[in-house]
């Protein structure tokens, strides 16, 4: 039975493990598709077009925000990022998922553009987990993961404008969570082909 696809939207403060539950929850849904993002920074070796990127020019960026072909766009050292309409949109309409982790300002841009969407928050356990996860990845200044800790208590309170919760205390459990999600909304009554459900009732509403 055809079913209409959605976009999936995480969100979540550094080191909750977005990567980690979205990898996990891939290969146990077939239809579950990754928002592949546009932007301006030149393709590092091996990176290939319309696999890991749209890799455009600036001119090329600046066009797609003048027609309105992004959801979301945002700058990053010096390089813009944004998530493409038309993609999103084609993959839904080929009954689809399509999931993508973002920041709470990206979010708040796909909300207004597609409030249609399904809102997760992925949450660490606790803020003493979240330092820790932090500072085992060795990769940032004390000072660094203090900022990193001041803007996740920001971020959290724009978790009322998500439609559902998740906290990653075991990745496994997380990702059990966030699948039973994507299945549940996949069984709204507003994805299904209405006509296709009484063929294969027939004389529905007859009896």
């Amino acid at each position: 039975m055809r079913r209409k696809g959605f976009l999936i939207v995480l969100s979540g403060p550094s080191g909750a493990g977005k990567n980690s539950v979205m990898n996990a929850v891939f290969p146990t849904i077939p239809n579950l598709k990754y928002s592949i993002s546009v932007t301006t920074r030149p393709p590092r070796k091996g990176e290939v077009e319309g696999v890991d990127y749209f890799f455009r020019t600036e001119e090329e960026f600046d066009e797609l925000i003048r027609q309105d072909k992004l959801l979301e766009y945002a700058s990053f050292v010096g390089y813009r990022y944004g998530t493409p309409k038309d993609f999103v949109l084609e993959q839904i309409a080929e009954g689809n998922t399509v999931i993508m982790d973002i920041d709470i300002h990206g979010a708040s841009q796909i909300r207004e553009k597609m409030p249609e969407a399904v809102f997760v928050f992925l949450l660490p356990p606790t803020r003493e987990e979240l330092q820790k996860r932090l500072t085992l990845r060795g990769s940032e200044a004390e000072e660094a993961i203090k900022q990193r800790l001041q803007k996740s208590a920001e971020e959290l309170k724009n978790i009322i404008h998500y439609d559902y919760f998740i906290i990653n205390d075991q990745l496994s459990k997380a990702a059990e969570q966030l699948r039973h999600i994507i299945m549940s909304e996949w069984s709204r009554v507003s994805r299904v082909d209405i006509e296709e459900l009484q063929k294969l009732w027939k004389g529905w509403g007859n009896s």
